[in-house]
């Protein structure tokens, strides 16, 4: 069997990767804080006798892009967008640290703020946030929570640990679809990091 047919499936598993990339961006248009993602390939002589014009299409590099998605204002208190590249911390599944730009949160019967799809928020103690009973919560522009229990004033609860990663440590989505950085280290505080309440980040897939 001429060995061409092992080249051609490399281009053809190539081509394949390529379109579930691309399918999986498009079914997340409508995910807040979603970033798109991307992979490049490379050509790779194929070594040993044979013709040196035929290569192996192998993954390059994979990640996501980096321009923040459409500010949409929902004018709701636990709606958060994390301005310019901030991330919010999260608790994973697994338990470890992770980064999310989804700022669409709630409070549990339990009195904890977690995020859409039920996982802890996290303070910049490191620490999950708990709210008073019947408390209404609201996020200022450094990520400072307040509660006001009614009948009584609004008494600071705690603050969003807000993250900004670094070039020489960046972000990697998981196969969880939150992002953690490549060292696998949790990332400090940003103190200077902001918030823009009342709105939510939108998709920064680019559907056209």
């Amino acid at each position: 069997m001429d060995r061409i047919i092992y080249t051609s499936m490399t281009g053809a598993a190539a081509a394949a990767h390529r379109q579930a990339v691309l399918s999986n961006n498009l079914a997340n248009v409508s995910t807040n804080g979603f970033r798109a993602e991307m992979s490049t390939f490379r050509s790779v002589p194929l070594q040993g006798d044979g013709s040196k014009t035929r290569v192996f299409a192998l993954e390059a590099t994979s990640g996501h892009v980096e321009t923040p998605g459409p500010v949409q204002r929902t004018g709701r208190n636990l709606d958060a967008m994390a301005v310019g590249n901030a991330w919010f911390a999260v608790q994973g599944l697994d338990g470890t640290e992770a980064y999310t730009r989804a700022g669409s949160f709630q409070v549990t019967q339990a009195g904890q703020i977690v995020t859409g799809t039920g996982l802890p928020v996290l303070s910049d103690g490191g620490g999950p946030i708990d709210v008073p009973q019947g408390a209404e919560v609201s996020l200022g522009s450094d990520g400072t929570i307040s509660a006001r229990v009614p009948g009584q004033q609004p008494q600071n609860i705690g603050r969003l640990k807000l993250a900004t990663p670094t070039p020489e440590d960046p972000l990697r989505r998981g196969d969880d679809t939150l992002f953690r950085p490549r060292s696998g280290d949790p990332m400090p505080n940003d103190p200077n990091a902001r918030l823009l309440s009342g709105a939510t980040e939108g998709s920064n897939v680019n559907a056209v």
